[in-house]
């Protein structure tokens, strides 16, 4: 787990280190489906109803299975696509609808994407892709280099010998390297890393995660980091949120959930993890079969049609994401009170 830094050091702070640099509430992002004619015939729930807050200075950590709407979600919060509903606020004003431009947002908030080189114009050297995103902020073309430079020695890569390679002229470490750059280059505030790491081999993933993590004290940069490796999420976290199908099902403190998680979904996942102990063999699947069609989910909880545990209360009623602990929360009905699952039943009589 990372140690985080009081916000106030940055005087671009306005809400002080307890105001989150970034609330989500309700956001939703449903995608057409369009028959032969055109006609809207059905929409997946790509994101559907998503809130959560990231404070200054943070590492949340986001995991689920392929498919929950994980970089869907980074993508709205970058405006790379534009929500069906819901807000963003970013330490205090709201995004769009007259409070902070999309030029605002980008200057405090940038995104490193998972293909180190699909992200990359190939037509530009390292340089010319770091600079390009400051001379459309404005920067002057000298200047621009100069800070492109800068971001690159950052980083590890030494200008002299990188500063003018095309992406094939350098290696998949090198290549995130320079997304990496493209990413601080305009000093954001909130860095979101869409499996920024999960394309590299093992000793190249940990020389990232390192500068990853040697960027973040020194710049005081927020993380949104987005992983299937349920191990570097551990490794890198501070909080956990776990998505699936579109929603949150839990959220706490990272030794808090991979100590004691609540959800069953969120057990699973980490049933589903191997250990490096060959006598520690997984003898039954921790989780069968695939997620549901997002075009028509499950009524009430999303996960029941998997989930060992579920009750008909799963099925007639959706379960809210309430406190399980301090700072924990869990959507399933067998740890809510009161919720009419028999486990939750049994729970409260037993306090």
């Amino acid at each position: 787990m990372t140690d985080t830094h009081p916000s106030d050091t940055d005087p671009r702070d306005r809400g002080g280190p307890r105001q989150p640099i970034l609330s989500v509430r309700d956001l939703k992002k449903y995608f057409p489906l369009r028959g032969p004619l055109g006609t809207i015939n059905a929409h997946v729930q790509a994101v559907d109803g998503v809130s959560f807050d990231v404070m200054k200075g943070e590492t949340l950590g986001v995991v689920g299975e392929s498919g929950c709407g994980k970089s869907t979600t980074a993508r709205l919060l970058m405006r790379l696509i534009e929500p069906d509903a819901g807000s963003v606020v970013l330490d205090g004003d709201p995004i769009g609808h007259g409070g902070i431009t999309l030029r605002e947002l980008r200057r405090n908030m940038q995104m490193v994407f998972q293909d180190s080189y699909a992200s990359l114009n190939p037509r530009h050297t390292a340089t010319e892709e770091i600079s390009f995103g400051l001379r459309v902020h404005g920067i002057p073309a000298a200047k621009a280099r100069e800070q492109a430079l800068s971001s690159l020695r950052l980083v590890g890569l030494d200008p002299t010998l990188f500063a003018d390679r095309y992406p094939h002229e350098m290696s998949g470490g090198q290549r995130q390297r320079v997304n990496v750059a493209r990413g601080i280059a305009l000093n954001p505030r909130l860095l979101i890393l869409d499996e920024s790491v999960s394309a590299l081999d093992k000793s190249v993933q940990a020389q990232v995660l390192n500068l990853l993590a040697e960027l973040k004290q020194r710049l005081n940069l927020t993380y949104i980091f987005i992983s299937h490796d349920l191990n570097v999420v551990h490794h890198v976290s501070d909080r956990v949120l776990v998505m699936y199908l579109g929603k949150v099902v839990e959220l706490g403190p990272v030794d808090r959930i991979y100590r004691a998680a609540a959800h069953p979904y969120t057990r699973a996942l980490f049933a589903s993890r191997l250990s490096m102990n060959p006598a520690l063999r997984v003898e039954a699947v921790p989780l069968s079969g695939d997620p549901p069609n997002p075009v028509r989910p499950p009524s009430g909880c999303r996960f029941r049609t998997r989930c060992a545990m579920a009750e008909a209360i799963c099925a007639a009623a959706e379960p809210m994401l309430s406190s399980v602990a301090d700072a924990h929360q869990a959507a399933c009905h067998a740890v809510i009170p009161g919720s009419g699952h028999s486990q939750a039943e049994a729970l409260a009589h037993a306090a």
